[in-house]
């Protein structure tokens, strides 16, 4: 994966991101970033799944509940912040056979499928970028599965064309208009213009975006939006109606993922910062005040 953004627009303040790309791809983000945590030596704790968190006590101590291999622990925070993003939930189709073993809804990489047939469905960047990678690294046939009549307009600009001109070289095949009725026995059944269609596939991914989770905010005690699932809070601060819990990036948009991204979101993390910073120069201010009057 390449990134719409530029680089500059994915460094953290104070630790350039040097690359020779202007548009990093992920595994140069993924060095970088883990350069950003070694410089800070930042405690980082991974796989390690968030169940709920909140107040705990009279002075709005976090008790955050996780779990790590099974075992539950408990860790305790002045302040939260979720910035979950939406790629935790795949959306579905909601068809007979999603679940079999070989339809995914995560695209990772082609090697696995050298010699297969793949049936992608979906028009976005995911379908697109895999299309191509699969038929540039030996797939024996790669079919797109579109539900409109034509690829998304929010395709990467370098990769729509791309992806176009192999549709109409007949190196990658697309059937636009069509929907996928059901998967079984290795074969995805599609509702055409020309008439219901059988594909044989080894693997199928279906790539047709993502949706929040609100599930944990609920968890959290914050308010969601139950038709945008849009969690209430501040935008200046970014803090939501559970005082010192937060919320940062896309999760802020609810269903409307595509309103929320890299670049104008950059700030959230200023806002949240200066907004706590603010908060504990009150209580000192407010505590100074206290021993003043005592």
């Amino acid at each position: 994966m390449k990134f719409f953004t530029t680089r500059d627009r994915l460094e953290i303040p104070d630790v350039p991101f040097t690359s020779s790309d202007d548009k990093p791809d992920l595994q140069q983000a993924l060095i970088y970033y883990r350069a950003v945590v070694d410089h800070y030596d930042s405690p980082v704790a991974p796989h390690e799944t968030v169940l709920e968190a909140t107040p705990g006590d009279t002075a709005g101590i976090f008790r955050v509940l996780t779990r790590v291999e099974g075992e539950e622990r408990v860790r305790r925070a002045r302040n939260v912040v979720l910035a979950t993003g939406y790629f935790g939930n795949p959306r579905r189709l909601g068809v007979p056979g999603e679940d079999e073993p070989w339809v995914h809804s995560r695209y990772l990489e082609p090697y696995r499928h050298h010699g297969e047939r793949v049936v992608l469905v979906g028009g976005g960047n995911s379908s697109c970028e895999a299309a191509l990678e699969l038929w540039r690294n030996g797939v024996a046939s790669v079919t797109m599965v579109v539900r409109k009549d034509e690829l998304k307009q929010s395709v990467k600009y370098w990769v729509k064309p791309d992806v176009e001109n192999r549709i109409a070289e007949g190196s990658i095949d697309a059937l636009f208009d069509s929907e996928v009725e059901s998967f079984a026995d290795h074969v995805v059944r599609v509702r055409t213009p020309d008439g219901p269609r059988e594909l044989p596939a080894d693997a199928a991914y279906v790539l047709i975006g993502y949706d929040t989770d609100a599930s944990l905010l609920a968890r959290c005690g914050v308010t969601v939006d139950p038709e945008t699932l849009v969690p209430r809070f501040d935008e200046d601060s970014c803090e939501t109606d559970v005082p010192g819990f937060y919320v940062a990036g896309a999760v802020q948009s609810g269903r409307d993922t595509n309103r929320i991204f890299i670049d104008n979101s950059r700030d959230h993390g200023a806002r949240i910062v200066r907004d706590v910073l603010e908060k504990r120069v009150g209580e000192r201010r407010e505590a100074t005040r206290q021993v003043s009057t005592d």
